[in-house]
């Protein structure tokens, strides 16, 4: 998936869907870890929760969907 980055104040902002933050367990104002390994950033919930894995797999399905095209692309 690709996310466009979008500038707030003198900063830039990484905006993630509802249903991105629900699959790895975040909430609207949660703490995030961040990491940079051999140039990659990643982003890891700071205080995680437990994810029901219904819910789970209903969020990916739902991903999944808005992003086929996307996703059939980055496939080839």
């Amino acid at each position: 998936m690709i996310k466009q980055l979008r500038k707030v104040g003198n900063s830039n902002a990484l905006l993630l869907d509802k249903p991105i933050l629900e699959l790895i367990g975040l909430e609207e104002n949660g703490r995030v870890q961040l990491v940079v390994t051999e140039g990659s950033l990643i982003i890891t919930p700071a205080d995680p929760r437990l994810v029901d894995p219904e819910r789970f797999e209903s969020c990916l399905d739902h991903v999944v969907a808005e992003r086929r095209e996307v996703l059939r692309r980055l496939a080839q």
